[in-house]
């Protein structure tokens, strides 16, 4: 006979999974599970839609895709019949003739079958979500009796929207709240939550203080890994009834977390050893956050979509160093080629520093000299330019040229281009369009200048050797597209220009706003109509690892064509 369920101890599935991938999200559901039932848990939880990968976009718009999924979890729940019951998450049809198609529902696979059902009732429309496309809202509190305990079941947003916690709340109703009315003396919550630097502390100090506020435990998976331009940090959680913690999943990794719900020890937390993939759980830094997400995130964006290698063109800048560097962690110095292309404005520093830093990580390197393509479209364009003088045109020549190649590169090799861009570039536009723009993933797209600086000197300080040459970090930045050029030519100094555009971007702040905390005026106003300005080139961009709570990709919606007035 099967023991007796212990619903107390209850397992955080802590997965990776890839979009659209249904066999193979359900080998990780059962390898996960089983690893559960073997360490004694009494029901195991998987991430939000573990099943079909989160984000599935418009993938749910597919009925066929939809029902693929349903037989893969009974498939699934024959497997795990000798196992302890799985909450899996799925997309549900939903039966009515009115609303959305789709539930985004957890399903209980017990004993061979797929049981009962428990749907999402808040559905986020803000940032990268538009949930409310597929899914309609489910209203109602929904409660699993196992082993004796009543089992309050949530879906993500269900769970941040506390009225005490949160100055101003999203939503009219507290899933939570009608949870305990219900009788829940327990909360469960599936997740697939983005990560973006800090958040972890946010969720954690959320989770306590609702856990502290209805006097019951809460458990909260998490998935890990990397899907489009989103980051998923894991950090499952567990919480007891006094709001202490009794489980913390790993960051950045694969784990399965056992909370003993039944403990409101406050001293009960799983302390078994742990060696987390990327960062220290000890160091929780900014830079070292960020650098854990972009280099899991570049992992899974080219594992993902099938590439093995990646090309980086570089500059001898700190931008392409840093992005060779996390090329580098993230795939393998073996997998990654550097590519110098020096034109006659490329000062032997640059080149020098360039060779450096792929030594210092271990990569090939190419040499290709543009010097000769730029002579040959001087002559190719010298009739249809006869009478103007050199400007801007000629130095995005140079950027397309080498675009050209690295594209060229590519192709050949089968390999992924990596553009080297940051986010004070792509705000303002300093960047040109078919040229340093080129690439499949922009890796640092949402990581201000400063910031790249910081992280350049975090790696160092934290591998205890210079991996990033000492001369990138202290020279001034420069395009070198004609002599003597410096970025701060045509830009305010980055400290500046990173303040007005974190203020402009994540906090919504106009015009007059900044200038009234102390900005110079004309400043201000000449950056944000150079983001606005931007917005054609933006749109053009490869998709870029977001790390901040505002990225320009699918949380950005600005129009191209706009017109606003002076204090946007």
């Amino acid at each position: 006979m099967r023991p007796p369920v212990n619903a107390v101890k209850i397992a955080l599935l802590q997965i990776n999974p890839l979009v659209g991938d249904l066999a193979g999200n359900a080998a990780l559901i059962a390898e996960a599970a089983c690893e559960a039932g073997r360490r004694g848990a009494g029901l195991a939880v998987t991430p939000e839609l573990a099943l079909v990968g989160y984000l599935p976009r418009d993938l749910l718009l597919s009925s066929a895709f939809v029902a693929q999924s349903w037989e893969a979890a009974a498939e699934l729940a024959g497997k795990l019949a000798s196992q302890p019951p799985v909450l899996v998450g799925l997309p549900e049809p939903n039966p009515s003739d009115e609303g959305r198609p789709l539930f985004n529902t957890a399903v209980l696979l017990h004993e061979g079958r797929v049981g009962q059902r428990f749907r999402k009732e808040l559905l986020p429309t803000y940032d990268v979500f538009d949930e409310d496309r597929y899914f309609e809202p489910y209203h109602g509190a929904q409660l699993l009796e196992l082993g004796g305990r009543r089992l309050g079941i949530s879906i993500c947003e269900d769970i941040w929207n506390d009225r005490d916690f949160w100055k101003r709340r999203r939503y009219h109703h507290d899933p939570v709240e009608a949870l305990m009315r219900a009788g829940a003396d327990a909360i469960v919550n599936l997740s697939a939550s983005p990560f973006s630097v800090g958040k972890h502390r946010l969720r954690e100090e959320m989770l306590g203080s609702i856990a502290r506020k209805h006097r019951v435990p809460i458990v909260y998976v998490n998935q890990w890994g990397g899907n489009d331009d989103l980051v998923f940090d894991g950090r499952s959680l567990g919480f007891n009834a006094l709001g202490a913690p009794i489980g913390r999943g790993r960051e950045f990794a694969p784990d399965v977390v056992i909370c003993d719900i039944g403990n409101d020890n406050i001293d009960g937390i799983d302390n078994r050893e742990r060696t987390v993939a990327v960062a220290t759980e000890d160091d929780t830094g900014a830079e070292s956050e960020i650098w854990g997400a972009l280099v899991l995130g570049t992992y899974d964006y080219v594992r993902k979509c099938g590439f093995s290698d990646a090309v980086v063109g570089l500059s001898g800048g700190i931008d392409s160093a840093l992005t060779a560097a996390i090329a580098a962690e993230a795939l393998g110095a073996d997998h990654v080629l550097g590519v110098l292309m020096p034109s006659p404005y490329s000062s032997r520093g640059s080149i020098d520093d360039s060779l450096e830093l792929a030594a210092n990580i271990g990569i090939q390197t190419l040499t290709l000299p543009i010097e000769p393509a730029m002579r040959a479209m001087d002559a190719t364009l010298a009739p249809a330019f006869s009478g103007t003088g050199r400007d801007v045109t000629e130095e995005n020549i140079q950027a397309r040229i080498r675009g050209n190649l690295l594209m060229a590169l590519s192709n050949k090799r089968g390999a992924l281009l990596l553009s080297t861009g940051n986010k004070s570039e792509l705000s303002v536009g300093y960047c040109t369009l078919y040229g340093d723009m080129s690439g499949g993933l922009a890796v640092i797209a949402d990581v201000p200048k400063t910031m790249v600086y910081r992280i350049a000197r975090w790696l160092n300080d934290t591998r205890g050797r210079p991996v990033i040459p000492e001369s990138t970090m202290t020279k001034a930045p420069s395009a070198e597209l004609r002599p003597n050029q410096t970025d701060q030519d045509s830009l305010p100094p980055y400290d500046v220009l990173d303040d007005i555009l974190q203020r402009h971007i994540e906090q919504h702040q106009t015009a007059d706003q900044i200038i009234a905390a102390g900005f110079d005026a004309e400043t201000v106003r000449r950056v944000l109509r150079m983001v606005r300005l931007a917005e054609f080139k933006r749109k053009q961009a490869a998709p870029g690892l977001k790390v901040t709570d505002r990225a320009f990709g699918t949380g950005w919606r600005m129009p191209i064509a706009a017109r606003t007035g002076p204090d946007s």
